[in-house]
This record gives C-alpha cells, structure tokens and sequence, in this order.
C-alpha cells in the first residue's frame, strides 16, 4: 500500500516510479479522488460543527419559552444531523475508493533495480557450479526410469485433473527427505524460528500481505470463505498483522513447510508435462520482519539461505536480479535463483527472495517502537523460498541421472535416507 501523503508530496516522482514498470501516471486520478475525499470529510466536519451549535441553542430557546425559535432550531438540527450522517457516507464511499485504487498499484522499485520490459532485461549477478556434462542425452525428470515408477501423473489426472502428481516409494521419500533438509539447515544453521502454519487463511491476510485484491484468480478460495494459501509467506507475515512491536524484537526470522495451492490461471500451455508447474506443491518459505534500515542486508542474508541449499545439494545454479518489468506487484527488489535442470538444458527457476518495504506492512498496520522513542514506524517485510521442494526434487534428479536410467543422490540427503544415496533404475533406494 502506497502512503497518499508520499504522494501529495511528491506526485511526479510516484509517476516516475509507475513509468519505470511500464503503467501509465496516476498521481493526477489519485490527488483528484484524494481532494475530493478530503473537501467532504471538511464539510462533514463543518456541517457537525454547526448541529452541535444548534443544538445548544435549542435549549436556550426552550428555556427563554421561545417557542417559534425552539422549533426552528430543532428542525435545523434535525437537518443537520441528516446532512452529516449523508457527507460521512460520501466520504467513508470516497475513502473506500482511494483506498482500494491504492491497493491496487504496484510497489515502488529500489533504485538498484535494472531497467527491462520482462525477464529478457533480468541481469545475472552470480553463479555457482558446474554444468554437468554427460555422455549421453539427459532426459527431462518424469523421463528417467528409475524415476519414472515413483511419478504417477496418470493417475493423479484421474483424481484431481490435469497438474497434479501422486509420487510414491523413492521419491516420495527423497522428496520428503530435502523439504526435512531444508528446514533443519535453516533452523540450525541460518538461525531462522520454525512455524507450523496454516494452509487456510482469510481475506484480511491475503490483502494484507498483497495476494487481494490483484491476485484472487491466481488463488483458490473455499465456499465458507477461506483461501487456501499460495505459500506460507501469508500467514507468516501475517503475524505481525495490527501489532506493534518492540524495537529490540527485530528482526524476526520464521521458516515453514507447508503445501501451496496456486490455479495458474496465467499459464495456460506452460510446463504442462511433468511436475515443474502445479496446482498443489510444497515450499519450505522464509519470512523475516527487520528494521526498515537493516532490510536491504537482510535480503542479502536470505539469498545466501537459499543458496546455500542448493550448494549443499550440489546442483548449479544462477541468481539473477529481476528487471524493473518482471519484478512482482509486492516486491521492491527481487532476486531469482534458477537451477540448471539437464532435461531442459536451461536454468529454471527454484527461488524468489524479495524486499517489500513498508509495502505490506502499511496494508497489516505492522510498526515498531524505535528504542529512541518517537512515533511508531511501518516495519518492513520480506519473504524468499528457501526452497521450492518439487523444483529442487526435479533439479537433484535430472542432474544426478545416469545413462543407465538410475540416478546418484546429494551426499547430503544420506543421513535422510539410512545412509542411502542411489535411486535405481527400478525405482528402488540402495
């Protein structure tokens, strides 16, 4: 959410800012809607002002035993009263208005962010690991036998319809065993609170953490009400919804498992084979709530989280720094981590970690008290994966694959999986 006064203050810049994402000025729109909300909370205020006069009078004329001025003036306050309560509802009306164009406008991106119309303009700032070179030609993850017999799309369609999949035997557990990697490194080594939220949430904290109004499509929502969430980062974040917290609270570090829900309304035709774009998937999230002046060191904190996993796992990767049209309504800066997946031959991506300043927190109302004292101030919010479990699931499979259809296993998952560390070629641990 926008702060109208920034606005006010400085409307060409906001423009400036909204050009920079390729939308059109909206300063002028919004000041208009913003005077005319403004001019009728003053005539409200006036005209209250004037029935609180005359109804003081009203007294006085009844206790002079005018009776004439006495009924004059208690119809006036009678008028009053009515024109009050008409300008109040125009200017609550004019205050939903403002507040739902606000709502609706993209964050304002950090100077950092490179120019670009869409992700053809996102600048690579680092890479780690070596591509792997095989002999043979690398099959995609639901094409390599041993893992074919543990990915059942057919019958997943069946059940729930297209983008779902049943994984069973091996690699259910492997894909068990890197979501539990994944939260012990950044429980024990990244210093991050484990949370165990959930998976239903209501309007309030979908549009507090940006997903409503904007994204409803792009969710599902139950017939009582409930959102099914798109990641954890929801309810994390939400936490801190309407609170005011402590200076020496911050910042606040939380990491959970849990399953997504997401319908993809905008990906007709993209990924449709295999498991790297689905309904139902499972992320272990990363949210930290920080001091506005330490939120840009800790997005760096966080892509380190996350990459760390991937080097731990062995899987090369790329982080990229999202151009200025391809960065997401929320954020103000974002960085992507794509994995090299062999099958595809390309980087995909596994993570996003962003910064949204104040941007939901001024949506949740979530401040702090600076120990200096003063006026409470909006923390800030970020989220990042940490990672996407079923794209590192793919990403470990296709590069660890053999000509022989069987598949050598991150050293790291052994202690997950009784010290085993290949996926045979029939499917089986060992």
């Amino acid at each position: 959410m926008h702060d109208i006064r920034a606005i006010r203050e400085n409307p060409e810049g906001f423009d400036a800012a909204l050009a920079r994402r390729g939308d059109a000025p909206m300063s002028s729109e919004i000041l208009s809607l913003d005077e005319a909300r403004r001019a009728k909370i003053q005539a409200a205020e006036t005209a209250q002002a004037e029935q609180n006069r005359a109804s003081k009078e009203v007294g006085a004329a009844k206790g002079r035993g005018d009776e004439a001025e006495f009924e004059r003036l208690r119809a006036l306050v009678g008028e009053k009263k009515a024109e009050v309560a008409a300008m109040q509802a125009e200017a609550k009306a004019l205050d939903a208005q403002l507040t739902d164009m606000l709502a609706r406008i993209p964050n304002v991106l950090a100077e950092d962010v490179p120019d670009g119309a869409d992700e053809d303009g996102n600048v690579e700032v680092h890479r780690w690991g070596n591509v792997p070179n095989f002999a043979f030609d690398p099959k995609e993850h639901f094409d390599i036998p041993g893992v074919a017999a543990g990915m059942d799309f057919e019958t997943a369609a069946k059940t729930s319809g297209s983008r779902f999949v049943f994984l069973k035997g091996a690699v259910a557990r492997i894909h068990r065993a890197l979501a539990q990697l994944m939260v012990d490194t950044h429980v024990d080594k990244n210093g991050l609170t484990e949370m165990q939220s959930p998976v239903l949430v209501r309007d309030e904290a979908m549009y507090g953490t940006d997903k409503l109004p904007k994204f409803g499509d792009d969710s599902y929502q139950t017939t009582n009400g409930w959102w099914l969430v798109p990641t954890s980062e929801v309810p994390l974040t939400y936490t801190v919804a309407e609170e005011t917290l402590a200076e020496a609270d911050l910042p606040i570090r939380m990491t959970a498992h849990t399953l997504c829900f997401r319908s993809e309304a905008g990906s007709a035709g993209k990924d449709t084979a295999g498991m790297l774009r689905q309904h139902q998937f499972e992320k272990v999230e990363m949210v930290s709530i920080t001091h506005p002046d330490a939120s840009d060191a800790e997005q760096q904190r966080m892509l380190g989280c996350a990459e760390g996993i991937l080097e731990l796992l062995g899987i090369p990767y790329r982080t990229v720094i999202l151009c200025s049209g391809d960065t997401g309504f929320g954020a103000r800066r974002t960085y992507d981590i794509e994995a090299w997946l062999p099958g595809q031959n390309a980087y995909r991506e596994i993570s996003s970690v962003s910064t949204t300043g104040a941007f939901q927190a001024r949506r949740m109302n979530a401040r702090f008290k600076p120990a200096g004292g003063g006026k409470p101030e909006y923390v800030h919010t970020l989220n990042g994966s940490g990672l996407a479990v079923g794209r590192c699931l793919i990403a470990a499979l296709e590069n660890g694959q053999q000509e022989d259809g069987s598949v050598l296993l991150p050293e790291a998952l052994a202690p997950y999986l009784g010290g085993r560390t290949t996926l045979t070629a029939d499917g089986q641990l060992a």
